[in-house]
């Protein structure tokens, strides 16, 4: 591909020059030159400003369609030369839900790094929501979510079990208790993620199934990462929801506590997910890897 395409399409994704000049490491009067030259190739504008903000034009729409198909057929290219010679290379962008990010991913893109040191790997955190967004918006190669909805532009598969816990701090006055029931589990002063969240997705479906409702619970705050949580309930007299692989080492050593509930089991499948008709051998074998990686 030539630069200046590469250039329109960082500024497509971002919709800003600005950011587009940050994340290519150029001058944004850079950036505005290699958008002209283009333009004057193509003999029509790719965008339009409308007050501060800039916008895809009509033409915009079908080059930015058009280059990111024959981004796609670069990268295969670079992949199956890689397989003839046995160094595999690319880019890939991966975006995963918060809670897989920081407490699963690490490990596993290090092994997959170490196997493939040619092929660079970039991750976006956010949370399952945003994951989804980004993925429909084109601007990420493979998703790993936690939440359990289905969107019909993407297609799921499982790739691990997850445990959601019902955890308290040490210093909590419910340190001390093993087992609590389900009516106790309602009364107690509850901290959870926030909306968007596939772990809160999941934990009000699985309350519901086991016939607790949101308005029975005594929820105190929401709070935005597994981190503040875990915070929180350092000097917090009340519990939480979180999931296992966030609170290993926590509870290894004592400083995060487990709360089984009485008729209360939360699980739910971990899941990577890619656009339906999207086709890019270098996602594929990732994904082959993660399928194959001993969690």
């Amino acid at each position: 591909m030539d630069y200046r395409d590469k250039v329109f399409l960082v500024v497509a994704e971002n919709l800003s020059f600005s950011k587009a000049a940050s994340e290519l490491f150029i001058s944004q009067p850079a950036v505005t030159k290699h958008i002209k030259e283009l333009e004057r190739k193509l003999q029509i504008s790719v965008f339009e400003r409308k007050g501060n903000r800039i916008y895809l034009t009509k033409a915009g729409k079908l080059a930015y369609s058009n280059l990111k198909k024959i981004e796609q057929l670069y990268q295969n290219m670079e992949f199956e030369i890689g397989r003839l010679n046995d160094t595999f290379k690319g880019e890939l962008t991966l975006a995963a839900s918060s809670t897989i990010s920081n407490y699963i991913l690490p490990k596993m893109m290090a092994s997959f790094h170490k196997r493939y040191p040619k092929i660079q790997l970039d991750l976006i955190s956010g949370n399952s929501f945003k994951v989804e967004q980004a993925l429909m918006n084109n601007e990420v190669n493979v998703g790993l979510l936690e939440n359990d909805t289905v969107h019909s532009d993407l297609k799921y598969s499982k790739f691990m079990d997850d445990e959601l816990l019902v955890v308290t701090g040490v210093k909590s006055i419910y340190a001390k208790r093993k087992q609590i029931s389900l009516s106790e589990f309602k009364e107690m002063p509850l901290v959870l993620r926030e909306k968007g969240s596939g772990t809160l997705e999941v934990v009000m479906t699985k309350l519901k199934e086991a016939g607790v409702l949101a308005e029975e619970l005594n929820t105190l705050i929401h709070l935005g990462s597994t981190e503040a949580i875990k915070s929180f309930l350092h000097d917090f007299d009340g519990i939480a929801i979180v999931s296992e692989q966030s609170v290993l080492n926590e509870l290894h050593q004592n400083r995060i506590i487990r709360l089984n509930v009485k008729g209360l089991i939360i699980n739910r499948e971990l899941r990577v997910v890619m656009r339906h008709g999207y086709e890019n051998k270098l996602a594929s074998m990732f994904i082959n890897f993660v399928n194959q990686y001993n969690f």
